[in-house]
């Protein structure tokens, strides 16, 4: 196989050019076999195996700088540059990540997880070159789905100002800016990367300077350049934003792209290649159903049934809470499949928002909507949310407008690993003024969230993890209310758990009373922001307080709890089984949760 003589980036120039879609063909069917036992980003990566290896074939990355936006289609990438012999253990605890690491390898040139930062950390790599007075090329990738994110609009904007050698190459699976491919586009690349034409700027610029001393009639010139050049291409906008831009090519013609590349190492100003692909090329199941294969699960797409999903629970309370009220919108940043709202959609057209990834706008403009009388539900990630912080808080809460947020993913997500976990929301959404949080750990409590959330005219925030909806077996004769629950016995200990972390409490109670242990008494939190209003009534005999929570120790529930009950003077002893101060690598959610003693065995340990 030429796969197996690719044991470092080098290696990729040194297939003979014949052999070329060969060693693509052996590259898919790697990413497929492994992507299918694993679980990852299958039908983005297969779409981008030629752009990558022409990247490989034309660009040095021991020296050249190549960024990956968000890392989906980044496997090539990995394969390609020395990582194949260990290609089966991505997103597997203590394997390959699924996204680009600066500390997994030298040739992942900048970490990406979140959309639209390829842009922005490529005109850095650019800047810091020219003024280290270095001579390396800087490319950076970003899909056409990232691209409208307000970063990568920003990044575009600075970089037409300033005029610095560097490559934005646009892969575009959805054939969204223009239909013309082939020989003019690249006559054009050609055009203006000539020698002829590039000698005359020169002459043109150093003629004037000597002449008028000073750059302002060539400024005059290029002016009415582009002004010609803007009345051509009909209002392009990357023209208008100070880039030149090239394309759109075949991004599946590995030759014509090599071509291309050449070229465009010898452009000297900022240049956007826009090339086209499909999601899932060369695997007809991903070809045929790319946003099923977006992202492929551990043992590859399976047939909806089963265990409902707290994404799908969460959104048949949306949708109950659109039928009772019209005022009752959804919005989704691009994550409308993977927040199961695609039944919402398909009934409520008129009143359901795909933003695209645009978090930040997302946000506000569901404060306009609730300041114009609607009641929007806005449907995000826990992990994007931390992109729209700033307009959580200054945008809904700081006006308390009725906004309710369904955060998914809330806790530990497994093997996408850091860039994804769910883990700060409940630490830092609980010090916002104004803002309810809720966090569920059941069907039931869910439900309750939602209703609460709908009756209350301020912003709340209602998260659930991932995966499927608990069943807990919580007492019949426990106490309920729609902010807790509350199961007592004779002991002195009391576990306190909220969200995912309440299935664990619940299965330690039971393994210390079936071990002959006394049988410690569980409260399972439903509303964690505000605290329960008689918490410390129900906790007020209990000498020691156990808190169990998929979140960070620093500023959880424990802490916050330890001080109330400090500034109460309760006599007992709270301590919390939590998440250290780390980034989370990947693996299963499991093997996540017994890292950090996140299990039935681990607090038993503790009473």
């Amino acid at each position: 196989m030429l796969l197996d003589s690719i044991g470092a980036p080098d290696d990729v120039k040194r297939i003979a050019a014949a052999d070329v879609s060969a060693l693509c063909r052996e590259v898919r069917s790697r990413i497929v076999e492994v992507t299918l036992k694993n679980g990852g980003h299958m039908a983005s990566s297969l779409g981008a195996v030629e752009l990558i290896t022409a990247l490989l074939r034309v660009f040095d990355p021991s020296s050249d700088r190549v960024v990956f936006d968000v890392g989906h289609q980044a496997y090539a990438w990995k394969i390609l540059t020395g990582r194949n012999a260990r290609f089966d253990t991505l997103r597997c605890e203590g394997g390959l990540n699924g996204f680009p690491r600066r500390d997994e390898s030298p040739f992942d040139h900048f970490g990406a997880g979140h959309s639209s930062t390829s842009l922005s950390a490529a005109l850095g790599f650019a800047v810091a070159r020219d003024l280290r007075g270095e001579k390396h090329h800087v490319v950076a990738v970003i899909g056409d789905g990232a691209l409208i994110n307000g970063e990568a609009f920003e990044a575009l904007n600075h970089a037409g100002s300033l005029d610095t050698h560097v490559i934005f190459i646009l892969n575009d699976n959805a054939m969204s800016i223009s239909p013309r491919v082939g020989g003019m586009a690249l006559h054009l690349a050609r055009l203006s990367t000539s020698s002829l034409y590039k000698g005359t700027k020169s002459v043109v610029k150093t003629v004037c300077r000597r002449l008028f001393r000073n750059d302002r009639v060539y400024h005059w010139l290029q002016s009415g350049k582009n002004a010609v050049k803007k009345a051509l291409l009909r209002g392009n906008l990357f023209a208008d934003m100070g880039l030149t831009y090239w394309g759109p090519f075949d991004g599946h013609d590995e030759p014509e792209l090599e071509r291309v590349f050449e070229l465009a190492k010898n452009y000297d100003g900022p240049l956007l290649i826009h090339v086209v692909t499909k999601k899932g090329k060369g695997y007809a199941p991903a070809e045929n159903d790319p946003v099923a294969y977006h992202g492929v699960p551990r043992g590859g797409v399976k047939k909806s049934g089963g265990t409902k999903s707290w994404s799908a629970a969460a959104a048949e309370n949306i949708e109950r809470l659109m039928k009772r009220d019209e005022r009752v919108v959804a919005l989704t940043p691009a994550m409308a499949d993977g927040s199961g709202l695609c039944g919402v959609r398909a009934r409520y057209p008129e009143r359901f928002f795909d933003v695209g990834i645009a978090e930040e706008h997302m946000i506000t403009f569901a404060a306009g909507l609730a300041a114009g009388g609607q009641r929007p539900v806005a449907c995000i990630y826990s992990t994007f949310l931390q992109r729209a912080v700033d307009q959580l808080v200054h945008d809904v809460c700081l006006q308390n407008l009725p906004v309710i947020l369904a955060v998914d993913r809330a806790g530990l997500v497994g093997d996408d690993g850091e860039t994804h976990q769910g883990l700060f929301d409940a630490n830092w959404a609980s010090t916002v003024p104004n803002l309810t949080v809720w966090s569920p750990f059941d069907e039931p409590t869910l439900t309750a969230a939602f209703d609460e959330a709908a009756a209350h005219d301020g912003p709340s925030l209602i998260r659930y993890p991932r995966g499927a909806v608990a069943e807990l077996n919580a007492s019949e004769n426990a106490d309920r209310n729609a902010q807790r629950t509350f199961i007592g016995t004779n002991s002195s200990i009391c576990l306190v758990a909220y969200g995912a972390s309440c299935a664990v409490a619940l299965q330690a109670a039971d393994s210390a009373e079936n071990s002959g242990r006394s049988r410690p008494a569980v409260l399972l939190l439903n509303r964690i922001n505000p605290l329960p209003d008689d918490i410390l009534d129900l906790l007020r005999s209990f000498a020691k307080i156990i808190v169990v929570e998929e979140s960070y120790r620093r500023g959880g529930v424990g802490e916050r709890l330890s001080l109330l009950c400090g500034q109460r003077a309760l006599n007992c002893c709270v301590t919390s089984v939590a998440i250290d101060p780390f980034f989370v690598a990947p693996g299963t959610q499991e093997q996540q949760r017994r890292r950090f003693c996140l299990t039935p065995e681990g607090i038993v340990q503790l009473l």
